[in-house]
């Protein structure tokens, strides 16, 4: 079984920054995927951004640019950085994992941007 915490949503005027983290705890072994996603009301919920076990990473085209995606092994953390923010990405943030064939969510974390 695998928990995931997040924390650092918030409010935040247009042009501000935010950092997301994704803490996890439980049985962490041969992780097939790292990312967040958001869902803003009334939409579905889309990938943000992506990263690898390797490193690599992988963003939306509405945040390429703007927010950077990371991950601290040792911690078994995963960060968002967003920076520039607009109001378009108000919304709720999820961090995803999945491990082996078992996929586990985030609690979600709200992000609000005000103009």
């Amino acid at each position: 079984q695998v928990q995931l915490v997040e924390s650092g949503g918030g409010l935040v005027q247009a042009g501000g920054s935010l950092r997301l983290s994704c803490a996890a705890s439980g049985s962490i072994f041969s992780i097939n995927f790292m990312g967040w996603f958001r869902q803003a009301p009334g939409r579905q919920r889309e990938l943000v951004a992506q990263i690898t076990s390797g490193g690599s990473t992988n963003y939306a085209d509405s945040v390429e640019g703007r927010f950077t995606i990371s991950r601290d092994n040792a911690k078994n953390t995963m960060y968002l950085q967003m920076n520039s923010l607009k109001p378009e990405d108000t919304a709720v943030y999820y961090c995803r994992i999945v491990v082996g064939k078992y996929g586990y969510w985030g609690q979600g974390t709200q992000v609000t941007v005000s103009s």
